[in-house]
């Protein structure tokens, strides 16, 4: 119903309003390393350790990075070892991916850009402080073409500075004893190429692609299997029709699936062709949009890959969007959310059962500054758990916001205790039954927990045998929410807001209403709704008349006549503002020839602190007829 609003705003937004002193100070002098030498990368399972033919360390002429890896590869470790290895991972976010190209700038400097969305230049005492804090594992991410000065005429090569200054942070974490990822993120959206109409701009975008990870590959091919390539981010999907040039692109659905898997092919291959630990270096392949339920659609296909058990899957978790990246609603926690994260989560199995480790690439909950938001501990358990159960590495977004980087540590002791227990250190002396075990009664206890609180407060919950109204409410500013969407859930609320929802029993008169002046005025409206659970299969064809609303406590006079229609088969609804529908529906029940989806428009400038909708519920003619 919504379009997804960007997480990167939000971390660059929250990132901004950190104070200056964090991009003048760190918890140790830069100049100084840990000068620790890395555990090899396959010490715990017992496989047999291989070095590599070309040395443990990069050509000296292409690297001023002191490197403190042991260019060792475990060819029997395969990905699904890998995961376990890799425990509890974390993201260097909006950092190396901070987005600074400028066309025909011949002079790179990194720091530009590692400042460029309000981050501290990295240390190595802020690496090792995220080890520290219980993360075994870090994710890079990087904005290659910062480094590419004229790729827009087709020159692809990188800036040496920059490969140095990716290569100096890879190292930090190696020293802090972690596995690493780096990847190629949003990058300016560069991406969009890929779905272009001009196929010449198609077939560039894929040469772009190959010189670029020809060129890391090169760089890095060195490196022990503690360093893991990603093919992508998030724009493996339907993010290559992304707008280039004020054109969107033109792939379908079922292209850029296509698309997708041949880029994904297309990485696999050419990291293996450089050669070195390249040819059994782990490869994390990027799913669908990184969207759980799109990458578990059949036409995703992982690529096929010369060496054996390599290749490992990434997609992210921000489930639910409203949630977890805005402040609209601000708990976390019914039997629905419970459900919801833990069937996405066990549907994401399918590629564990095939195989493939799989690595939770980003997941989050928005926070403000480091302050967590409410009930983040109980869905960070609750997704923690079942990554131990289904065996995922996750890995935390951060920007600076959990983990502060100015401290090198984590100033919330919950948090900070919730990522030391789930620890590879912590959890490599148990057995995997237990873990498994210890994971799944978390996961029933905290299940179990939500249902009876719900009893105890007497609230009034969704029931696949009841019709409940209740108003669908997002205020146009995204601040205030109430239940939106099909499914009624009562929880998935902000913080604050008093409902009042009434069960359906027949036809008859009743009345609902949202109180917002327990977390503040709502201002405007995004999108609301009268909805009736259930009422489709309960009360088929019946039909809702609006007598009444109050906003305010006072009457407040429509723009236009509504109807009523159902987007699902199940629930009934009246629209009072959907800008996302452009012309009634088909099944449109009691309509005229003023109606619309949209006779309640509110502005910013209209703040509802409380609306009340008294309604008629009534028989439709096809009901009659039935």
């Amino acid at each position: 119903m919504f379009s997804k609003r960007s997480k990167k705003a939000f971390t660059a937004a929250l990132s901004a309003l950190l104070s200056v002193s964090m991009l003048l100070t760190a918890c140790g002098d830069e100049s100084s390393s840990s000068g620790s030498s890395s555990s090899s990368s396959g010490s715990d399972s017992g496989s047999s350790q291989i070095s590599n033919d070309s040395g443990s360390s990069p050509d000296e002429s292409s690297s001023t990075a002191e490197t403190h890896d042991d260019g060792s590869v475990n060819a029997d470790l395969t990905s699904l070892e890998l995961v376990k290895l890799m425990g509890n991972g974390i993201n260097l976010g909006n950092t190396m991916e901070a987005y600074t190209h400028v066309y025909g700038k011949d002079d790179i400097y990194p720091d530009e850009s590692e400042n460029a969305w309000g981050q501290p230049i990295t240390t190595p005492e802020m690496i090792k402080g995220m080890k520290d804090c219980g993360f075994d594992s870090l994710r890079i991410p990087v904005a290659w073409t910062n480094a590419m000065s004229y790729y827009e005429d087709g020159n692809y090569e990188i800036d040496k500075s920059y490969l140095d200054r990716v290569e100096e942070i890879v190292n930090y974490a190696i020293d802090a004893d972690m596995y690493v990822i780096i990847n190629d993120h949003w990058d300016g959206g560069w991406w969009g190429r890929f779905g272009a109409e001009d196929q010449a701009m198609r077939d560039a975008a894929m040469e772009m692609y190959k010189s670029m990870w020809t060129q890391i590959a090169e760089r890095f091919k060195g490196y022990s299997d503690k360093l893991i390539f990603e093919s992508a981010n998030e724009e493996l999907g339907d993010r290559l029709n992304d707008e280039i040039n004020g054109k969107k692109g033109k792939l379908k659905r079922n292209e850029c699936y296509e698309k997708t898997n041949e880029i994904n092919q297309t990485f696999v291959d050419l990291i293996r062709s450089t050669g070195g630990n390249n040819e059994q270096r782990f490869l994390l392949i990027a799913g669908y949009n990184t969207d759980i339920a799109m990458t578990c659609d059949d036409k995703f296909k992982m690529p096929t890959d010369s060496a054996k058990d390599k290749l490992l899957l990434s997609v992210h978790y921000y489930t639910p969007w409203d949630y977890c990246g805005t402040d609209g609603v601000n708990s976390w926690g019914s039997v629905r959310d419970y459900e919801e994260q833990n069937k996405l989560l066990k549907d994401l199995s399918k590629f564990t059962d095939a195989g493939y480790g799989v690595v939770i690439g980003e997941y989050a909950v928005l926070t403000n500054g480091s302050t967590p938001k409410n009930d983040t501990d109980k869905f960070y358990t609750n997704f923690l758990a079942n990554c131990d159960l289904y065996n995922f590495c996750p890995m935390l977004w951060d920007c600076n916001n959990l983990y502060q980087r100015h401290d090198c540590d984590m100033p919330d002791a919950t948090m900070k205790q919730l990522f030391l227990d789930k620890s590879y250190a912590k959890e490599k002396d148990k057995s995997e039954d237990e873990v498994k075990q210890n994971a799944q009664k978390i996961i029933d206890d905290a299940l179990a927990a939500a249902n009876n609180q719900l009893a105890d407060e007497g609230v009034l919950m969704p029931d696949e045998n009841k019709a409940i109204a209740w108003i669908m409410f997002q205020s146009e500013d995204y601040s205030k929410t109430y239940s939106v969407g099909d499914d009624y859930d009562p929880t998935s609320a902000t913080a604050g807001v008093v409902a009042k929802n009434v069960e359906i029993t027949g036809t008859g008169d009743y009345t609902v209403s949202l109180d917002f002046t327990g977390c503040g005025a709502a201002k405007g409206v995004a999108f609301s709704a009268l909805g009736i659970s259930n009422a489709e299969e309960l009360f088929p064809g019946n039909i809702i008349t609006i007598n009444k609303i109050l906003i305010n406590g006072e009457e407040y006079a429509l723009a236009s006549d509504t109807y009523t229609s159902s987007d699902d088969g199940v629930c009934t609804r009246v629209n009072l503002y959907n800008a996302w529908v452009n012309e009634l529906p088909e099944d449109a029940r009691g309509a005229t020839d003023k109606s619309t989806p949209t006779p309640m428009p509110l502005k910013k400038t209209d703040k509802v602190e409380t609306i009340e909708i008294q309604f008629t519920f009534t028989e439709g003619a096809a009901a009659k007829a039935a």
